[in-house]
């Protein structure tokens, strides 16, 4: 079987259909992110001002805020060793005013509600709602043209517009990210593939500041969508997460009175009591999307700390635990479908079977590509582009270990009454960014699925 005779069939498969969903609601978190290429000799020389001992204590685990400098280079060093992303909240001013003075390259969309309603509404044409929590005129500026909309409330009339049109003056929330390249050395480490750190100087989104417009006309904006994507809960904390979970608790309820499947965008939540509380309103919803560092933390609040272990100690990471802990998870929690995505091959877990499932992942693979080839995918026809990116090598032991263990058969496998679906995903050896590949897989992934199945 050629994997490369199945990615053009399910493009079109896609593109021919995405288009039909419907309404996609996406919410909580959009941001403005200021992305700085990490440059090793300005690097060594800002620790070495702060003190080196100190900084590479904290690249070895990361704090749980930034109230430090110390914090916020170790944290930068704790990606590059390990060539994972991480975010972490800035709560102090000082390094705030820091990373403002440090500067930027350049200015684009954040956040993982702006990302997604750039690629589902201003690429694939996909109607989007999008909540913002802050509607500055650079923030609006950076939406793309397309089936774009905002809530917007005049005379107690709930109106949809597309940002650029919601005439707002709002704070700007900026995220600072640091970004490098596989290879990228300082000190005595080498990056072993290209990712970036993320220091989130906002205080809407860390606290998940949900709109009035939403806390009052949530039912009359549920009954425009067809799908949900739910995301942003990552920085919370245990003394600030329980107001907003209570809301966001209230929205799951209207979207499954109104049988609209949500997806959690699940991203490294550094507070375990939070950990626990996503864990606990899983079922509420369809589906969750994840990375190896992400599973790996859920596995940890779930008591499972050998297979947490297990998910971090292999590059690439071992298929056959991966499957393990979203049984697990899926055991535990009730979600009909787990989405893992890792550097070189995604696997979906689902309850429900059918070829739609892995055409969903090849498509969402052949879109993350097309952005870490073009840096930004300006329409669907972009996408095709990606098509020529040679498929990873490196998959096919994974895919080997999958048919010794489980029999599968063009990426597709029954387990435990599960459907396991694998792809190898297309590798761009010098991308122009990684920033957003994860948001434009999962999107791309739970959308096109929704577009084909029968």
């Amino acid at each position: 079987m050629s994997w490369d005779a199945l990615y053009s069939p399910a493009f079109e498969k896609v593109r021919g259909k995405v288009g039909k969903v419907g309404g996609v609601l996406l919410a909580y978190n959009t941001n403005i992110d200021a992305i700085k290429y990490l440059d090793s000799a300005d690097l060594e020389r800002r620790i070495g001002d702060i003190g080196k001992g100190e900084v590479l204590r904290y690249s070895e685990e990361l704090p749980e805020k930034i109230t430090s400098l110390e914090h916020l280079f170790g944290g930068i060093l704790w990606s590059v060793r390990r060539g994972k992303a991480a975010e972490l909240f800035v709560e102090s001013c000082t390094v705030r005013f820091y990373m403002k003075r440090w500067g930027w390259d350049e200015l684009r969309m954040g956040g993982q509600v702006g990302i997604m309603a750039n690629l589902l509404g201003g690429v694939y044409g996909v109607p989007v709602i999008a909540h913002v929590p802050q509607l500055s005129r650079l923030q609006a500026k950076l939406f793309k043209d397309g089936p774009i909309y905002v809530p917007k409330v005049e005379n107690r009339e709930l109106k949809l517009v597309h940002p650029r049109d919601f005439a707002g003056d709002e704070e700007n929330c900026v995220h600072y990210i640091y970004e490098f390249p596989r290879g990228f050395r300082v000190f005595d480490f080498e990056a072993p593939r290209e990712n970036r750190f993320i220091g989130s100087a906002d205080d809407y989104n860390p606290n998940v500041y949900i709109r009035p417009e939403f806390t009052d006309h949530f039912e009359e904006i549920a009954s425009k969508a067809r799908l949900a994507i739910i995301s942003g809960l990552q920085a919370l904390t245990k003394e600030n997460y329980r107001e907003p979970f209570e809301e966001m608790k209230r929205h799951l309820d209207v979207l499954e009175r109104r049988n609209v499947p949500v997806h959690l965008e699940f991203a490294f939540t550094a507070d375990e009591t939070v950990r626990n509380a996503l864990v606990d309103v899983l079922g509420s919803f369809h589906s969750v999307g994840l990375n190896e560092v992400e599973l790996a933390s859920i596995m940890d609040v779930l008591g499972e700390n050998a297979l947490a272990e297990k998910l971090l100690a292999h590059d690439p990471v071992d298929p056959i635990v991966v499957t393990e802990a979203m049984l697990k998870l899926a055991e535990k929690t009730g979600v009909k479908r787990i989405h893992f995505h890792t550097y070189g091959y995604y696997l979906a877990l689902t309850a429900y079977k059918g070829e739609f499932v892995r055409d969903a992942l090849l498509f969402a693979a052949l879109a993350a590509a097309a952005k870490a080839k073009l840096g930004d995918v300006r329409s669907i026809d972009d996408v095709a582009k990606a098509m020529d990116v040679p498929v990873n090598e490196r998959a096919k032991p994974v895919e080997e270990a999958l048919v010794r263990e489980y029999g599968m058969k063009n990426g597709i496998a029954d387990v435990d009454g599960y459907q396991l679906s694998f792809v190898p995903t297309k590798i761009v050896e010098k991308p122009k960014s990684t920033v957003g590949i994860g948001d434009t897989i999962s999107s791309s992934a739970f959308v096109g699925e929704f577009a084909l199945r029968p």
